[in-house]
């Protein structure tokens, strides 16, 4: 079983930052990529960032530049560090585990809101 804790949401100003951690833990798995989605309200899930187990990185074009992804494999975690947010970044961020196999994995969600 393959657990992910999510930490590091909340409130934040208009350019202001955040940044967001995951941690992977359970019984052995063998990490593909990491990284994070988010959803706002009556959106679609959307890509923020992944990371592969290679370094390859893929941003959504909504964050590129403002947002870095990086990971502690020693950890199994992955960070998401948020700059010049905006009141559209506000949403539910949700880490997403893809493993060599099994499904794909989703944390709990934390919440992100930015004020104007």
């Amino acid at each position: 079983q393959v657990q992910l804790v999510e930490s590091g949401g909340g409130l934040v100003q208009s350019g202001g930052s955040l940044r967001l951690s995951c941690a992977a833990s359970g019984s052995s798995f063998k990490i593909s990529a990491m990284g994070w989605y988010r959803q706002a309200p009556g959106k679609q899930r959307e890509l923020v960032a992944m990371i592969t187990s290679g370094n390859r990185i893929n941003y959504g074009d909504s964050v590129l530049g403002r947002f870095t992804i990086s990971t502690d494999v020693a950890k199994n975690t992955v960070y998401l560090q948020m700059n010049s947010l905006k009141p559209d970044d506000t949403a539910v961020y949700y880490c997403n585990l893809v493993t060599v196999y099994g499904p794909p994995r989703w944390g709990q969600g934390t919440q992100v809101t930015v004020s104007s």
